[in-house]
């Protein structure tokens, strides 16, 4: 990176307000250079993701994508390059007249950490500029309370830092992906665990993330993410269904995600399930990893890593699971005919942690059970293709879109009227 020249990335506009004068202090040492005080304007926002999005590019094609006039491309690129987020790689010959200039993204102009604290296991991504993973961490942990983040990020952090040749002072900040009310309580939850509800998540991760950190629920990080690796967008209307501990979702509305008047939409775990026989049970209940565990359980069967279910044989587990299929779709159908009648999405998109195989079972039987009522269109049901690392990757990409991508996000990928 001796060749890029190190000026200030975008302002952000969210931090802990505790330490957000020390953190800007580090960050300006970091990146010092050149005033940006425009530099948040929605047209370089714009500009970048046009470059990011085709990774090489020319001005005249820039311009032609969005509208602006060449001298605002020129001077949008100027900047871009004193940022060090784009760079010139020669000329475009082949045409005619004086050859176009070509630019393309720097990679490691900046870079985004995301982190996944869920009630069965944490994971860190790191992620450059262009979406590549650059580094990945994960940890099994059954209710890790907030003192064992602390220590995991203690033990992983500087790993993958150096595995992904990670500049520090280029981490635009941190992006967190965590259930809403994640002390809500599970089966087999202990009691200290209702802590995480009163825990200031900022002053928690300050000693070992000392960058922005932006929060958001893990379904609607696992949407960015799918987004992030969906390079045809063949689903620009999606909801995605995530299978954790528990059990969330994720309504993405024309390329934008929505989070309804509280953002606290796509809770389809909290369903009341009438399919159940206990009273009062939700759809969450049966559809998790939590009530798999409990099956699994009572049929005197021990759950180890998702991933090990189906390695063995065991009649009585695959039996446990078949009859977890069975109750799955019948808890899902009617929750995903209210989603399909309701939003009229291209595709439901099912991940998590399940393992590959189970989420196409549970795919094929809500497929079969969609196709015997009748409906006014019928999304595809699919597995999503992030189905494992969606959350921590999507999470990685919200320091991306609060300072850098355009305001209406990731899932606007440029040039797709």
């Amino acid at each position: 990176m001796d060749h890029m020249r190190a000026v200030p990335l975008l302002s952000p506009e969210r931090g802990r307000p505790a330490d957000g004068h020390a953190r800007d202090a580090r960050l300006s040492r970091g990146l010092s250079g050149t005033n940006l005080e425009r530099a948040g304007d929605y047209n370089l926002r714009t500009v970048l993701q046009v470059i990011r999005f085709h990774r090489e590019t020319t001005r005249v094609a820039i311009a032609n994508e969005t509208g602006l006039t060449p001298p605002t491309i020129a001077n949008i690129t100027g900047r871009l390059t004193d940022m060090g987020l784009v760079r010139t790689a020669g000329r475009l010959h082949g045409g005619r007249g004086q050859p176009a200039l070509k630019i393309e993204l720097c990679p490691e102009g900046a870079f985004g950490i995301g982190l996944t604290i869920d009630r069965d296991h944490l994971s860190l991504a790191i992620l450059d500029l262009s979406g590549t993973v650059r580094a990945r961490a994960t940890r099994e942990i059954a209710f890790a309370g907030p003192d064992e983040v602390v220590a995991f990020l203690r033990e992983t952090l500087d790993a993958a830092l150096a595995e992904g040749a990670v500049d520090r002072a280029r981490i635009l900040g941190v992006g967190v992906a965590m259930p809403d009310g994640l002390g809500r309580s599970l089966p087999d939850q202990p009691e200290d665990y209702a802590q995480w509800d009163a825990v200031d998540l900022d002053a928690l991760l300050a000693p070992v993330l000392p960058w922005p950190v932006l929060r958001d629920n893990d379904a609607a990080t696992a949407a960015l993410g799918e987004a992030q690796y969906d390079e045809t967008f063949s689903c620009p209307s999606f909801f995605y269904l995530l299978i954790t501990a528990g059990l969330g979702g994720g309504l993405i509305i024309d390329r934008s995600y929505h989070r309804g008047a509280h953002r606290r939409s796509g809770e389809i775990g909290l369903i009341p399930d009438p399919t159940a026989s206990r009273t009062g049970a939700i759809v969450q209940d049966t559809v998790s990893l939590a009530g798999l565990r409990v099956r699994l359980a009572a049929a005197g069967r021990a759950f180890g890593s998702p991933e090990t279910l189906g390695e063995h044989d065991d009649p009585v587990v695959c039996a446990v699971i078949d009859q977890w299929v069975q109750d799955s779709v019948a808890a899902l159908t009617q929750p995903f005919v209210a989603v399909t009648t309701l939003f009229d999405p291209d595709a439901i998109l099912i991940g998590g942690r399940l393992p590959g195989w189970l989420i196409v079972r549970l795919a094929d039987g809500l497929k079969q059970a969609l196709a015997a009522i009748e409906l006014p269109a019928r999304p595809e049901i699919r597995p999503a293709r992030m189905a494992q690392d969606a959350p921590a990757i999507g999470a990685a990409m919200l320091p991306f879109m609060d300072r850098l991508l355009p305001s209406d996000s990731i899932l606007i990928q440029a040039g797709r009227g």
